[in-house]
């Protein structure tokens, strides 16, 4: 059963959204005192550090090819976590998750023009409803958050994007911790230049936040990395709407944001399109 669900791209998109969500409270909690690029860098290089262990004991070597494909993902996805985090230091966390996910719109446009991604008719079937889901979830007629901090959320929608499709094209020739290596060693080197008029000493507690954002963000990039490996790159995307469950939830929990009905609606019906497709992906497998 293990094997089966470490091997279905539905399932490790799903395991990736709740621990990228345990990451968004992190960053959230510690960005009132420490600056997005330096959260980004730390993030990047305790990820850097971890990586290379793993590499190291499952005996994985570098490439000799493709490096500069590699290099561009890593800088595609350290834009988008420095324009991620500066969002969510600004905005409410429902808020600059919702425009983070926007990136499937991008995805579907990138991956029709550069991966040539076709759909089975089942998938196109239920594909639609998880889009209503996120659609009773944004609700864009009531959105509040249109300003500068919102059009860099939207940025942020298209490197995520970008970066999806990069992933999904080197995870044909690569193998996943290579890929999740350059994207946590280039993001550090991108957000240094941005932290460097505005860096923050961090006390033991802060020190901790960094730590587990750390530890929690890799995790969560190995298992969306390995999504892109066994699922379409647009499937992995929709599916991670699910994301916007769990943020909700914790925005409750933690900041006592009270989701609507339509909020729920959007959830239960993210969550069953969810299901579906993994059942569906399962039932291929099993055949």
């Amino acid at each position: 059963m293990k094997e089966v669900l470490m091997k279905n791209g539905v399932w490790l998109a799903l395991f990736s959204s709740l621990v990228f969500s345990v990451m968004n409270v992190l960053v959230k909690e510690v960005s009132g005192t420490i600056p997005p690029a330096e959260i980004a860098f730390f993030r990047g290089l305790i990820g850097t550090i971890l990586i290379l262990v793993l590499m190291r004991s499952k005996q994985i070597s570098f490439s000799r090819s493709g490096i500069p494909m590699l290099a561009l993902r890593g800088v595609l996805g350290g834009l988008y976590m420095l324009a991620y985090f500066f969002t969510l230091s600004r905005i409410p966390l429902t808020d600059a998750s919702i425009l983070a996910q926007m990136s499937p719109v991008f995805v579907i446009v990138l991956s029709v023009i550069f991966l040539k991604e076709k759909l089975s008719r089942r998938t196109l079937g239920i594909l639609p409803f998880i889009f209503l889901g996120a659609a009773l979830l944004v609700k864009p007629h009531e959105y509040s958050s249109y300003s500068v901090y919102a059009l860099v959320g939207i940025l942020s929608a298209v490197f995520s994007a970008a970066a999806g499709i990069s992933i999904r094209y080197l995870s044909k020739i690569h193998p996943s911790y290579e890929i999740v290596f350059y994207f946590v060693a280039t993001s550090t080197l991108v957000a240094l230049p941005f932290m460097w008029q505005q860096f923050v000493i961090p006390n033991l507690l802060q020190s901790a936040y960094l730590l587990a954002i750390g530890v929690v963000s890799l995790l969560g990039q190995v298992f969306l990395t390995r999504a892109f490996t066994h699922e379409s790159a647009i499937v992995v995307q929709v599916v991670s709407y699910f994301g916007l469950v769990l943020n909700g939830l914790f925005g409750f929990i933690f900041w006592q944001e009270i989701p609507d009905m339509l909020t729920v609606i959007g959830g239960v019906i993210i969550v069953a399109g969810c299901i579906a497709l993994s059942s569906r992906r399962v039932s291929a497998k099993a055949r």
